[in-house]
């Protein structure tokens, strides 16, 4: 069995089509959509959306944030930004890492501690999505 996924970013369509299944961390925790799942509206947060297509493929998006729609047949992600793992810049994201924990480690009150972590969670998790999808490559 499977439905129809559709991710779709701020600038542009990034995944269109039939899948078995998707996980992605809702505002709540970790979801795991299934076909014939009970309609849902939830917050996403930054992290990824790891998709098992229509023939069992995998593929992991990063996510930085967004919403999650489940109708009966559709499921929709709307989110702020979507980037495909095999599209994402491994040198940028350990740099953006290494300067978010700089920025964490050598706090003055000029710096916002806040968008630090923020910016340091979103690095580490473009470098999981990287990961995972060296891992079915």
């Amino acid at each position: 069995m499977t439905y129809y996924l559709d991710v779709v970013s701020a600038e542009q369509q990034i995944f269109s089509g039939l899948v078995q299944k998707i996980n992605v961390t809702g505002s709540e925790g970790e979801l795991g959509i299934f076909p014939r799942h009970v309609q849902l509206l939830s917050a996403i947060k930054a992290g990824m959306v790891h998709i098992v297509k229509q023939y069992g493929e995998e593929e992991f998006i990063y996510l930085s944030g967004g919403i999650l729609e489940v109708q009966q047949t559709v499921v929709t992600i709307l989110a702020d930004i979507a980037i495909r793992g095999t599209e994402l810049d491994e040198e940028k994201s350990l740099a953006a890492k290494r300067e978010a924990e700089e920025h964490i480690q050598n706090f003055h009150g000029d710096i916002d501690y806040t968008q630090s972590y923020a910016e340091l969670a979103q690095a580490i998790a473009k470098l999981r999505v990287i990961e995972l999808t060296k891992k079915i490559m």
